[in-house]
């Protein structure tokens, strides 16, 4: 083999960013591939995902300006990102592992999620703990693609935290504000799931997506109000964040509870995310899927979904043997 061949070999192919911004600050570039240490699995990486937290990070810019801006900035970098490769939630194969690992072997396919500062699924290869404080993984579920099976650790166990942290029982009343969403469609699957009877809020070209996925009942934002129905809820979880909450508080019954994405932090368990395994092997629950884009568009796929019309999951494949 050619030295030339070898180095080859020893890159990867990642979309970095090196200023905040739109869509237009990722460029396709090669790194040297990673190294697994002792603790740490290689994975090569099939797909990742175009995620509200990705976008909030490349924007550098939080919807609460005066207050979690600053603190996104600190955290990330103030005037440039100190981590240029982004994506949060990912699947694919491991392609070696450490001497200390015991979860998981050369082989195995996975699905995951970096949290934190760690970041870097929009690249071929990344290496990762096999238990870790600031990520999940696990085997991913066999009766799905990658690409299905990336875009749920974010979706999935966000809308799993905020119906648990509610104490959904069967009955309830439920409705989710922003159901079309990704953490929408799992949060609608997810409260049928514990037995809710399910209220799905989205725009018109979706309520049939939401119906199919298990709401007993749509409403349609752009042409009605839900707080002005008269209907009162025992949970309304805003999934997108873009809801009034003391209007929404408004049509809550006594001792009814109210949260939205957009304040909550939580965490991510190991155990949750093969929670949410089961209940897909089992057909309890799904990936919606709008559209995939390769790696080398990511500019196109960043843009399609800042525009705020998707359904689900935008999943970005990463590789394409």
């Amino acid at each position: 083999m050619k030295w030339s061949e070898m180095k080859r070999n020893n890159n990867m192919k990642a979309a970095i960013f090196e200023r905040y911004g739109g869509p237009e600050v990722f460029k396709i570039t090669q790194l040297e591939k990673p190294e697994p240490k002792e603790n740490e699995i290689l994975v090569k990486i099939q797909a990742s995902s175009v995620s509200a937290s990705v976008r909030l990070i490349r924007s550098g810019k939080h919807p609460d300006k005066k207050i979690f801006t600053p603190i996104l900035r600190l955290i990330y970098g103030i005037t440039k990102p100190r981590n240029q490769i982004l994506g949060h939630e990912f699947s694919g194969d491991i392609e070696a592992v450490g001497k200390n690992i015991s979860r998981f072997q050369k082989g195995d396919k996975i699905f995951a999620s970096t949290t934190g500062l760690k970041k870097g699924a929009y690249a071929e290869y990344i290496c990762i703990p096999e238990t870790w404080k600031s990520g999940v993984v696990a085997i991913k579920p066999n009766n799905m693609s990658y690409e299905e099976a990336a875009v749920v650790p974010i979706g999935g166990l966000t809308a799993l935290h905020y119906l648990r942290e509610a104490n959904i029982k069967s009955g309830q009343k439920v409705l989710i504000y922003g159901a079309s969403g990704s953490n929408g469609t799992f949060a609608v699957q997810l409260a049928k799931y514990y037995g809710a009877e399910v209220t799905g809020v989205c725009s018109t070209s979706n309520l049939d997506m939401v119906k199919n996925l298990g709401a007993d009942k749509v409403i349609d934002y752009t042409k009605e109000d839900f707080t002005k129905k008269g209907e009162l809820y025992d949970y309304i979880l805003d999934a997108v964040g873009k809801s009034d909450p003391s209007t929404c508080k408004k049509v809550l019954l006594p001792n009814g509870k109210f949260a939205t994405v957009l304040k909550g932090i939580y965490k991510e368990k190991d155990e949750d995310l093969i929670f949410l395994k089961n209940l897909i092997e089992e057909g309890k629950l799904k990936s919606v899927i709008d559209r995939t884009y390769p790696l080398e568009e990511m500019v196109k796929a960043h843009t399609y979904v800042d525009k705020g019309h998707k359904k689900g999951n935008v999943p970005i494949i990463i590789s394409h043997d």
